[in-house]
């Protein structure tokens, strides 16, 4: 079982930058592809970011491709998630997940292909 915890949120401007963070429990985090995804008010939870087990392999939404990054650490079990020239839109609690993957270079961007959820973190970018 993989608990997942994420912190960073806020209240931001337009423009600012934001670093969100995933704390991952138990010893087999090495062993999950690791995603992103956001739900804005009114709207359905969407795919932001996903990186793979040895962080070699990175895949974006196409609306936060060139301004968000995701890494990981697999030495502190935490994923990151940079987030640069943020907007309105990006407006959203954010939440963490985890995928059990056999696959060393597995991103998936559907979240039914996730196992584990963190309780979310609120972004707010206000214009």
């Amino acid at each position: 079982q993989v608990q997942l915890v994420e912190s960073g949120g806020g209240l931001v401007q337009a423009g600012d930058s934001l670093r969100l963070s995933c704390a991952a429990s138990g010893r087999t985090f090495s062993s999950y592809s690791m995603g992103w995804f956001r739900q804005a008010p009114g709207k359905e939870r969407e795919f932001v970011a996903a990186i793979s087990r040895g962080g070699g392999n990175t895949n974006y939404a196409g609306s936060v491709k060139g301004r968000f990054t995701i890494s990981r650490d697999n030495g502190k079990n935490t994923v990151y998630l940079q987030m640069n020239s943020l907007k309105s839109e990006d407006t959203a609690v954010y939440y963490c997940a985890a995928a059990f993957s056999p696959y060393y270079s597995s991103t998936p961007n559907r979240d039914l292909d996730y196992d584990h959820w963190g309780q979310g973190t609120q972004v707010t970018v206000s214009s």
